[in-house]
């Protein structure tokens, strides 16, 4: 099933982004970024400066997806967490409530054990992040900025 597009509020944002920046500090990495299952960056920290954050993105997200492959072929639901090591950088990447992508990319100033307890308080956090962000979009209250606008408002601005 496709996922539908998310929506983001500025308060999860936020949320999402202390963790993020957070995680840069703890686990001593160079990158941190999160990207949502259609391969769109949501939040990045660290020396991203020289880095195509939209390339890695998208290529992340295929890489999730095509792992999703291999995993229904083992008959495995899905392999959440993936290492690559490089010479120079090394990538740990981590579903996270089946929602989003955690990507952090470390060199030989952090280690791999590391790198997956930091992540793995992390993804605790953001999983709670998320599920309140779904909760609220699939029952907006009294702060959705559209739930005052009537049909009729939406006639009447176009029938100026």
């Amino acid at each position: 099933m496709v996922n539908p597009q998310m929506v983001m509020y500025e308060e999860e944002f936020n949320q999402i982004q202390t963790v993020v920046d957070r995680l840069v500090r703890e686990s001593n990495a160079k990158v941190v970024f999160i990207v949502d299952k259609n391969g769109q960056l949501i939040s990045a920290a660290g020396d991203v400066e020289n880095i195509d954050t939209t390339s890695l993105a998208s290529l992340t997200a295929g890489n999730i997806a095509a792992t999703g492959g291999i995993a229904k072929l083992l008959r495995e639901n899905e392999f959440a967490t993936q290492f690559h090591e490089g010479e120079n950088a090394n990538i740990h990447i981590q579903l996270v409530g089946n929602r989003v992508i955690l990507v952090v990319i470390f060199d030989s100033k952090s280690s791999l054990g590391l790198v997956r307890l930091r992540v793995r308080k992390a993804s605790d956090e953001l999983t709670r992040i998320f599920e309140a962000l779904l909760s609220k979009v699939q029952e907006p209250g009294i702060d959705s900025p559209f739930a005052e606008i009537t049909d009729d408002d939406i006639d009447n601005l176009f029938n100026d």
